[in-house]
């Protein structure tokens, strides 16, 4: 099954008339008198969640992709019209400079906690602010990550831009799909120890309890060592890595450092000879898309599951 743009066939005909929305967007309540019709989007897991749902009419433009990452063939089709505004974090220059009236971001996804691109600063601009669910642990309380934070931002774009049964298509079929692979895999005796390697050779930069690869471990039956860790991703020491001895390591594929980099930096380094994943040869690789929220964490829920429970 194609989990991006032809992942479920909604209908693209118009909606009744559209009724003022009341999103909750981490601790603000924002009001829609009418759907955004400039939108912009940060990052390429968040502008995925723009695209499934069909919005890309309703955008002038995206940012933050190409300064880290690359597009792969799918998702460069669903740009291919729209213009990148920013390799990086845009400025506040950028977003008024193209007449957006909404910006999808997050919290150290485009926006940074005192920045000069907050919900504050850009509404005398008439822009609209909608938030990661995953990132509101940067402001505030919130419950450990699951994949309940993806769907709701996939709900609360529907409902934003006036699409809400799109997205409650998109919902029921990724989660239908999910629970049916899942039942069809043999159960595992415990959940299996693992540990996210997102880069960092000195000190790993890795997934606390509030990242999106937190949920996607336990959604496929293991368990982040670094679940008691109470942030969303942070760097630590080896030395914590080493006492919790990870049964695997999944390793975030993206930037000029490559996974198979990773992984031998892992595998040839004396430091790490004992751990179990390292003397099983136990690695998973996750594309950074995959990693964080967004349409393809049903697919690495998938990968995950099939990788835990192989010889």
């Amino acid at each position: 099954m194609r989990l991006l743009f032809t992942t479920v066939a909604f209908s693209l005909a118009a909606t009744s008339a559209f009724a003022q929305t009341v999103v909750q967007s981490c601790n603000r309540t924002v009001v829609f008198d009418a759907p955004p019709k400039a939108a912009i989007s940060n990052d390429v897991n968040l502008t995925e969640m723009m695209l499934v749902l069909g919005l890309a009419d309703k955008m002038v433009g995206y940012t933050g992709i190409s300064g880290w990452k690359t597009l792969d063939e799918e998702m460069r089709e669903g740009v291919s019209q729209l213009p990148e505004l920013s390799a990086k974090y845009p400025s506040k220059e950028v977003l008024i400079g193209a007449d957006a009236d909404f910006f999808f971001a997050g919290w150290n996804y485009g926006m940074k906690v005192g920045g000069e691109v907050t919900p504050e600063t850009l509404a005398p601009f008439g822009i609209d602010v909608y938030e990661l669910t995953e990132s509101c642990i940067h402001i505030g309380e919130k419950d450990a990550a699951s994949m309940a934070d993806m769907y709701n931002d996939l709900r609360n774009l529907g409902a934003i831009f006036g699409v809400s049964d799109r997205a409650e298509a998109l919902i029921g079929g990724y989660q239908a799909d999910l629970d049916s692979f899942l039942a069809a895999q043999p159960a595992l005796e415990t959940p299996p120890r693992v540990f996210v390697y997102d880069s960092g050779e000195d000190a790993p930069f890795t997934a606390g309890r509030y990242a999106m690869p937190n949920a996607l471990i336990k959604a496929a039956g293991g368990r982040n060592v670094m679940d008691d860790l109470e942030k969303s991703w942070a760097t630590i020491g080896w030395e914590a890595v080493v006492e919790r001895n990870p049964e695997i390591v999944v390793i975030v594929n993206y930037g000029t450092v490559t996974a198979d980099q990773k992984r031998a930096f892992m595998m040839q380094n004396p430091a790490f000879a004992d751990l179990d994943a390292v003397r099983n040869d136990r690695f998973v690789v996750l594309e950074y898309v995959e990693a964080t929220p967004g349409p393809r964490n049903i697919k690495a829920v998938k990968k995950l599951a099939a990788a835990f429970r192989a010889n």
